[in-house]
């Protein structure tokens, strides 16, 4: 079987039903490879040794008691430290919140624990989830496994690293303009993020509706199945979305049973022009041209596309990112313990009166169908991840202006955002490797609901030019 952090997810699942594995040697196994690692690589913030035994344990009663057993009895999945998991320290990425200990915790992280799932602590995470970098003053920054000098990327930054580095088998993550693709293509592993609506935010609010919670593993078959477990509406959810297989829907049952169906011939649209006048790295653009051709190979008909948004379309999202860094209750007194990036944001936030804040997500909102009119042609659209490698750890953080630090993450990240505005999935895929042996991650969007026939494509890809095998000097 070799060594347990080598399966993936499913398969370790599957070990733990058969008994080849047991939950509380898995913990063990995990919890080791993160006290020697974890300092490397800055994957967890917080790590949880007695409460990952204390679920293995219970996991292991639910084995000998036998009958009906969940999707993933046992298999580790940390939670991203952005959001809360009662009873754990809950730092937002912030020193404001170092001592913190949650006291609730959200619907998804209820779905995690119900789906059998061992906590293994919670993952690394820039202050409030705002930058593109992980990078804070609680952890050491989260750092790409493939070149410990290079950023993982953010805000889920710790998430992925710690799926990359075998720290964990898959995380969860959230992502409210690239937070789970961005790492995802710094790390070399699938990151998806879901339509507005699949998974709720329950009990939470979903204020401007760019954010949402989804899963970041090593295959395209793991995130679908760590999907399965995060889907579905609450009653009261603002934007809500059927689960797969209820009355009303069509298609496969499971997001799992989507990456067994070969797909149809699609019509896939591709652009890899910004929506901002930034420039795209040559090897980056090397790459987008090989995976168009590995998509055509394939039997799709790949049609170029113009650029849909034009120039300032981007920036209706600006305003409307300032107001959301104001949504972190800051006790008194401590607003100035804050990231600079942060203050920065929160005060350009308090600037905006309610009718701007209300023009801004008009104009949002405008843009968003404006860009899912374009991708709705298409059974889905490439683009690149990202417009280039990954940078250096410091090299987009600039305490000192960080108005410039926050121009250089809409330089670094010019393809991710329009997919939360207009609320669409997407999905990197570490398709692409330089020759130095660095990820490159190509990105498929889809319209809205389309997260089936999306991984259903993302396996087909992965058949075509598989990566499992890559894996960095430390695993």
């Amino acid at each position: 079987m070799g060594e347990p952090h080598e399966l993936t997810m499913l398969e370790q699942a599957a070990a733990v039903r058969s008994g080849a594995l047991s939950p509380t040697e898995l913990a063990r196994h995990y919890l080791a490879r993160i006290e020697r690692l974890n300092d490397a690589v800055g994957a967890y913030v917080t790590v949880t040794p007695e409460r990952a035994l204390d679920d293995a344990a219970r996991a292991e009663r639910r084995l000998a008691a036998g009958g009906e057993l969940p999707p993933l009895l046992g298999v580790p999945v940390p939670v991203k430290d952005l959001t809360p998991v009662a009873g754990v320290r809950w730092t937002a990425g912030s020193a404001v919140f170092t001592d913190r200990v949650a006291a609730s915790e959200p619907h998804v992280v209820d779905l995690l624990r119900a789906a059998g799932t061992v906590l293994l602590g919670k993952t690394n995470a820039p202050e409030f989830g705002l930058p593109a970098y992980t990078e804070g003053r609680i952890a050491p920054p989260a750092r790409s496994p493939y070149d410990p000098a290079l950023m993982a990327g953010g805000s889920s930054g710790g998430a992925a690293a710690a799926v990359a580095a075998g720290l964990a088998p898959a995380a969860h993550g959230s992502d409210g303009g690239g937070s789970i693709r961005i790492p995802a293509s710094c790390c070399g592993v699938v990151g998806l993020k879901p339509s507005r609506g699949r998974v709720s935010w329950a009990p939470f609010g979903d204020l401007t509706g760019l954010a949402v919670t989804g899963p970041i593993a090593r295959t395209v078959r793991d995130t679908a199945a760590l999907l399965d477990v995060m889907a579905g509406p609450v009653p009261g959810d603002p934007m809500p979305m059927a689960a797969l297989g209820a009355a009303g829907t069509s298609g496969a049952s499971s997001f799992l049973e989507w990456c067994a169906r070969e797909p149809r011939r699609l019509r896939i649209g591709r652009w890899a022009r910004p929506d901002v006048d930034v420039p795209v790295d040559p090897v980056v653009l090397a790459a987008y041209e090989r995976t168009s051709a590995l998509l055509a190979g394939l039997g799709h008909e790949v049609v170029d596309v113009e650029q849909p948004l034009g120039p300032g379309d981007h920036g209706s999202f600006d305003p409307v990112w300032e107001v959301m860094a104001l949504l972190a209750p800051v006790p008194a007194g401590r607003e100035g313990e804050l990231m600079p990036l942060t203050r920065w944001l929160r005060e350009r936030g308090r600037a905006a009166s309610g009718e701007r804040f209300a023009l801004a997500m008009a104009a949002m909102q405008a843009v968003g169908r404006k860009f899912a009119a374009a991708v709705a042609p298409f059974d889905a659209v490439l683009t690149p991840t990202l417009a280039r490698l990954p940078q250096p750890v410091g090299t987009l953080r600039d305490d000192a202006d960080p108005a410039a630090d926050f121009a250089a993450q809409y330089a670094f990240t010019p393809f991710t955002g329009a997919w939360n505005i207009a609320g669409l999935p997407a999905v990197s895929l570490p398709v692409e490797w330089t020759d130095g042996g660095l990820p490159i991650g190509m990105m498929l969007g889809a319209p809205h609901g389309a997260e089936g026939p999306l991984l259903a494509l993302a396996a087909q890809v992965e058949a075509a030019a598989p990566w499992r095998q890559r894996r960095p000097v430390a695993w």
